[in-house]
């Protein structure tokens, strides 16, 4: 007696509906981004350390020349990699996740494999890599220079939490945006490139004159800069800080993102 094929694919179709099989393939899509991010050249992780090193190097040597002291405390290096990591954690962060479609796109061929876990892969490995290249030159800084601080560490952990949340943010709108219209990856590259200069890395914030703070303002980067410091400088107020700002403009490109996203992205995917 010949049973029907049916009930045995629905079968096997219910099995692979298995318990925390999403954490599974980002896991493995986690494994995946390590190994060809970081695997593929000598000494991958260390490049990740040396380019923030060589930069807070650079501006440590072009300031100090023509000032005595920086804006804040005594220590050029610690002063400058306030700035910089955070600014290096969001683009960097940011960037990898809005191309986690086209990076993982032969495997977003399988069913058990989504855009989510594409981004949440990307996301978690570098966020954590950016998290350890700051924790490394932080800890080398009050070790090496001894600067006269005492780290709010709550305050910290903010700042590079904020840091985070923005990048995942930006960076899955970026992820519906670069595919469905490519010119708008190079624009986004151009409008970038600014950033540097007009988030806070070499100055403060006061220091500007107020016509353009009150544009500057609205800027995240100056708030995340602005919650780091803070925290490492004790007699740093920061008033204009606003977390709820970052974090509000944050959630709203995250959900246009995913919502652009849970729309298209098979045609995307197909046609990406």
């Amino acid at each position: 007696m010949s049973s029907s094929p049916l009930p045995l694919e629905r079968n096997t179709l219910h099995r692979t509906k298995r318990p925390f099989a999403s954490l599974r393939t980002i896991a493995a899509l986690v494994l995946r981004e390590m190994a060809t991010t970081y695997g593929r050249s000598p000494g991958g992780y260390l490049w990740a350390v040396l380019e923030p090193v060589a930069g807070i190097a650079l501006l440590t040597l072009i300031f100090s020349a023509g000032f005595r002291s920086p804006a804040l405390g005594t220590s050029f290096p610690l002063f400058y990699a306030t700035g910089m990591l955070p600014f290096l954690m969001y683009t960097d962060v940011s960037g990898k996740v809005a191309l986690s479609i086209l990076f993982s796109k032969p495997l977003l061929a399988y069913p058990a494999v989504s855009y989510l876990d594409a981004i949440l892969a990307r996301f978690l490995v570098n966020m954590l890599t950016q998290l350890l290249v700051a924790y490394v030159l932080l800890f080398g800084i009050m070790i090496i220079f001894e600067p006269q601080v005492v780290p709010d560490y709550p305050t910290i952990v903010l700042g590079f939490a904020l840091a985070a949340i923005l990048a995942l943010g930006v960076g899955t709108l970026n992820c519906y945006l670069f595919i469905r219209f490519p010119v708008w990856q190079r624009a986004w590259s151009i409008l970038m490139r600014p950033m540097f200069i007009i988030s806070c890395i070499f100055f403060l914030f006061e220091s500007i004159p107020e016509t353009y703070r009150d544009v500057l303002w609205y800027n995240p980067l100056v708030h995340i800069i602005g919650m780091m410091r803070r925290g490492f400088y004790a007699n740093y107020d920061g008033t204009y800080i606003s977390s709820m700002y970052v974090i509000g403009l944050s959630m709203m490109c995250m959900m246009i993102g995913l919502l652009l996203l849970h729309r298209g992205h098979r045609e995307l995917i197909n046609d990406g």
